[in-house]
């Protein structure tokens, strides 16, 4: 095997020629599209990694707002309770204190007819007695006699009854 140097320096120069050629055209290119590819998956990750971050924020604001408003119904039912038992217990006082005026002028109306009815039992005596006493002077009967007389208009007032 014979060795040629100009052979060889032929194919150092074509092999530098080539790469020269491949680098600008071919490697070049290529790198600066897989450069590319390279930023744009980073940026793609940066850009996820900050949406998942912002995403885990408003989760915990939303969970926190939820809470809150948790919270919120559960003073204002308690609110109600306490509301609607302040509002029955009135109306039961109130009712309670209606039944006792009621009854109250109940009792003083059957007071007041009582004594309307008394006055006017002692009135119909009064006349009885006067009428009695009239017919006793006017007949001048016995005793049995002034007996059926005062029946007689006891039975009279019963019957007007």
């Amino acid at each position: 095997m014979d060795w040629h140097w100009e052979s060889f320096v032929f194919t150092i120069v074509s092999f530098f020629a080539l790469y020269l050629l491949l680098n600008k055209y071919a490697f070049g290119p290529l790198f600066k599209i897989m450069e590319e590819r390279r930023r744009m998956l980073s940026d793609q990750i940066t850009s996820t990694e900050q949406n998942r971050r912002e995403a885990e924020k408003l989760m915990a604001e939303q969970q926190q707002a939820l809470q809150a408003v948790r919270k919120e119904a559960q003073d204002i039912i308690e609110q109600a309770r306490k509301t609607s038992s302040k509002q029955g217990e009135e109306i039961v006082d109130l009712a309670k204190s209606e039944a006792a005026r009621l009854k109250d002028e109940a009792l003083k109306d059957i007071d007041n007819e009582k004594n309307k009815a008394v006055a006017a039992l002692r009135n119909q005596v009064s006349a009885m007695s006067v009428m009695i006493a009239s017919k006793i002077i006017e007949k001048q009967v016995d005793e049995k006699s002034q007996e059926q007389l005062v029946e007689h208009y006891l039975k009279e007032v019963g019957g007007n009854r």
